[in-house]
C-alpha cells in the first residue's frame, strides 16, 4: 500500500514507518517536527508540513496516490493540555477533521487512529476491557476521544473504515538502538530512570507509595513500542469500507513503578538514586489491559511481555543517543 503517517517523525509513529517499509509499503510521512525528529526517519518520502494544512495534505494524497492513513499527531502531554486546552483541542479536534474532510475530498477512507487509554478516565473494573465507559477526566483524553467519535461518525455517514487502538504505557526502543525515545520535557517513567542511569538526572521521584498495591506504587502496563507498530499493521490490513475497529492494546501483565525501577538497576548495573513525593491528581493506582480483543480479532500477540526485556532495548538506545536525537533536525 502507499500508506501516509501523519507524525512519523515521532516516537511510535518512526518505529511505525521503520515497520511498513520492512513490510514492502512504501511511505509518505508528513510532521511538523514540533516534536518530532527528521532523524528519526529512515525510509520513505519526508515533508515537513501541519495536518491542519488542507491543500498540503490533499496534494500529498493525490501526488502519492494513499490508499491509507496512519494518524500519529498529536498533543499527548496530561498536564499540559490542562493547562493549555486550547492546543489540545485545535490539534487534536480541529486540524484531526481538517484531515478527515480532505481524506473524503480525495477518496482515501481508511484510517488507523493512534488513541490512547486516558479515555477511559478512572476506571471502574481491571483489567480495562474495550466495552469499559470512556470518562476521560482531562483535556487530552478528552480530545482523543472526540476524534474516535468522529471516526465512527464518519465511518457511519461516509463508509470510512478506521481502527481506534488505545494504548497504554508505549515504552523500548528499536532493539538495534536505532532509534528511540525523546521527549522535550521527559514524561515517561523508563526514560527518566535510564536517564538517571547516567548521571543525566539526580534522582528519580516515585509520586504516591500508599496506593492499595503489593508495593504502594502505581501499576502500569507497559507496552514495546514496536509490538503498538505490529498492531497497526494488523489493523490496517483488516480495514475495509465500513470497518470500525476499537481496541485495547497493553500486555495484560501491570508492573509497579518500584519494579519498573529495580528492572533498570539490573539492565543497567547501577543503583538509582530514589526519593518518594506525594501523588500526583488523577493518577488510578492500577492501569492494565485486557487485551484479548486485540489477539482475538487481529490475531496479534505482544512479543515483549516483560518490563525488563522492555527496559533492555530503550538502554541500548540511551546508551548509543545518550543526548537523544541531534537537535534541530
Amino acid at each position: 500500500m502507499n500508506v501516509l503517517v501523519v507524525g512519523g517523525a515521532g516516537y511510535i509513529g518512526s518505529h511505525m514507518v521503520r515497520c511498513l517499509d520492512q513490510q514492502g509499503h512504501r511511505v509518505v510521512v508528513l510532521d511538523n517536527l514540533s516534536t518530532g525528529f527528521r532523524a528519526a526517519v529512515n525510509a520513505g518520502v519526508f515533508v515537513h508540513g501541519e495536518l491542519g494544512d488542507a491543500t498540503l495534505v490533499r496534494d500529498l494524497l493525490r501526488q502519492h496516490r494513499i490508499d491509507a492513513v496512519m494518524h500519529f499527531a498529536a498533543c499527548a502531554l496530561v498536564n499540559e493540555s490542562v493547562i493549555s486546552p486550547h492546543k489540545y483541542y485545535k490539534n487534536n479536534v480541529i486540524d484531526a477533521l481538517v484531515l478527515l474532510d480532505t481524506m473524503r475530498q480525495c477518496e482515501v477512507t481508511r484510517l488507523v487512529f493512534s488513541s490512547t487509554c486516558a479515555t477511559y478516565g478512572i476506571p471502574e473494573a481491571i483489567p480495562i476491557v474495550e466495552s469499559e465507559k470512556q470518562m476521560p477526566i482531562n483535556p487530552y483524553g478528552f480530545t482523543k476521544l472526540v476524534f474516535e467519535r468522529a471516526l465512527e461518525d464518519y465511518s457511519n455517514a461516509y463508509g470510512f473504515g478506521y481502527a481506534a487502538l488505545r494504548y497504554f504505557n508505549a515504552a523500548g526502543a528499536s532493539p538495534d538502538g536505532d532509534i528511540g525515545e525523546d521527549h522535550d520535557p521527559e514524561t515517561h517513567l523508563i526514560p527518566i530512570v535510564l536517564q538517571t542511569a547516567l548521571s543525566q538526572r539526580s534522582q528519580v521521584t516515585i509520586y504516591g507509595t500508599d496506593y492499595p498495591t503489593p508495593d504502594g506504587t502505581c501499576i502500569r502496563d507497559y507496552i514495546h513500542v514496536d509490538d503498538l507498530a505490529a498492531a497497526h499493521l494488523l489493523a490496517l490490513e483488516k480495514l475495509d469500507v465500513g470497518s470500525q475497529i476499537k481496541l485495547n492494546l497493553g500486555t495484560g501483565n501491570g508492573f509497579s513503578v518500584r519494579q519498573v525501577i529495580d528492572a533498570c538497576e539490573q539492565v543497567t548495573g547501577c543503583k538509582i538514586p530514589v526519593i518518594e513525593g506525594e501523588r500526583r491528581a488523577g493518577d488510578p493506582p492500577i492501569l492494565v489491559a485486557n487485551a484479548s480483543a486485540a489477539k482475538r480479532q487481529l490475531g496479534w500477540v505482544p512479543e515483549y511481555q516483560d518490563v525488563k526485556s522492555i527496559v533492555e532495548t530503550a538502554w541500548a538506545w540511551h546508551r548509543k543517543h545518550p543526548h537523544g536525537y541531534p537537535k534541530g533536525g
